[in-house]
């Protein structure tokens, strides 16, 4: 959603608190029927969720807590989000590892079963389609998730390429998993409340790496992995088992682990210094200009074989002309098109997403600027509505990352 979860979450609260509820309601919420709504859905409203639109569902943007709360409190503690709007798929056949790899950037080859990674499905011209996480299961089966907003150009990029892939012989299939939700259960706590529901021992199971295990009685997908900097795990669940599990972990957790709405999961990426797709990251924008030059595998790197690898293989042999960075900033919170000028007052680039960090209590944003400004402690001027304020460019992620490893 561009232009920041985080102030629509605000901008709402402030109606809602003014009285004005008509205004607000006009403004901010569809038609119901419009809407799909997650299984939770009944459940989020009846806990106090501020159901708004995105990416074509009813979702909550927050609860009862404020937003800054609700940050805190999953760093503190933990944070239960409903992420079933997202679309999850499974590739399955002995050649699914060989066409995946004619889409994205990662070493999926290289990867071990049961293990993933962070990638990006790249177009022609090396520009990001989306980001994904990728898991390959075992050697024919690769269970993967993809940006509920790109769903839809997702499905049928990957439809295309299947049918000429498999139009040559190779053996693919697809399934897309709308039959099951998906719950990410992030914060210190995370592993201890999770770990009451199953007999699997989670200490072994490390940041990236997945399970299909018994939760609650009910047979599940487990990534330890997530979207906010903290340890945590995303689970798919049957959705006619979600309600059951997502009551299970919040009883578990004796009040300390709470529902938390997009607003949050917003300020969490964001302090984790961690992509939104549509803000930070688009078409026109390759992974080495993003900053993900981390996730393309040696291999390919050597031998390319993915759509754009031409200019991504060029952009890192010669440098990219732009790169994404973070800022910290003076005055009110940068947003997403606010312009970034040198000391001379030159357009130097953009920012793609900011605001006001709950855990820092400062601003922070991150965006793009020209190669050779990118360094940490350049000095800018963030332009926000047409006064200048001050800024630094600054090293990501913003707050420290607590991903369990060995």
């Amino acid at each position: 959603m561009r232009g920041g979860l985080w102030q629509l979450g605000q901008s709402i609260t402030r109606r809602l608190a003014n009285g004005d509820k008509k205004a607000a309601a006009r403004r901010y919420f569809s038609a119901e029927a419009e809407l799909k709504k997650t299984v939770l859905y009944d459940f989020h409203v009846a806990h106090g969720g501020k159901m708004v639109p995105f990416a074509g569902w009813s979702m909550p943007i927050q609860y009862k807590d404020s937003i800054m709360d609700s940050t805190l409190n999953c760093r503190e503690n933990g944070s239960l989000f409903d992420v079933s709007h997202m679309c999850g798929l499974s590739l399955k056949g002995k050649d699914s590892v060989a066409f995946l790899e004619k889409l994205v950037i990662a070493d999926v080859a290289g990867l071990a079963p049961g293990t993933g990674s962070l990638t990006v499905f790249t177009n022609e011209k090396g520009g990001a389609i989306d980001d994904s996480v990728i898991t390959k299961v075992s050697d024919d089966h690769i269970y993967l998730v993809v940006n509920a907003g790109c769903r839809d150009k997702d499905l049928a990029h990957i439809e295309e390429h299947m049918k000429a892939f498999k139009a040559k012989g190779g053996d693919v299939s697809w399934h897309i998993h709308d039959e099951r939700s998906l719950l990410a259960l992030q914060g210190p706590l995370a592993a201890p409340v999770l770990q009451h529901l199953t007999k699997e021992d989670l200490s072994k199971l490390y940041f990236g790496e997945f399970r299909v295990l018994d939760i609650n009685g009910s047979q599940c997908f487990l990534t330890r992995t997530g979207y906010t900097g903290e340890d945590g795990f995303e689970i798919s669940v049957a959705s006619e088992n979600a309600l059951d599990l997502a009551k299970a972990l919040l009883e578990k957790s004796e009040g300390k682990i709470r529902l938390t709405g997009l607003g949050a999961r917003d300020s969490l990426r964001l302090e984790a210094g961690l992509c939104l797709y549509g803000n930070d990251m688009e078409q026109h924008i390759t992974p080495i200009e993003a900053g993900l030059t981390w996730a393309i595998g040696k291999r390919r790197r050597a031998e390319g074989g993915f759509l754009g690898a031409e200019v991504i293989l060029k952009q890192l042999a010669d440098g990219p002309t732009i790169r994404r960075v973070g800022f910290f900033s003076s005055g009110p919170p940068p947003r997403s098109h606010s312009e970034i000028q040198d000391e001379g007052g030159n357009i130097i680039g953009e920012v793609t997403s900011g605001g006001f960090s709950p855990c820092l209590k400062k601003n922070i944003a991150m965006g793009y600027v020209k190669s050779g400004l990118h360094k940490a402690g350049t000095k800018v001027k963030i332009i926000i509505r047409g006064k200048a304020n001050e800024g630094v460019v600054t090293k990501m992620p913003f707050v420290p990352t607590k991903y369990y490893k060995p």
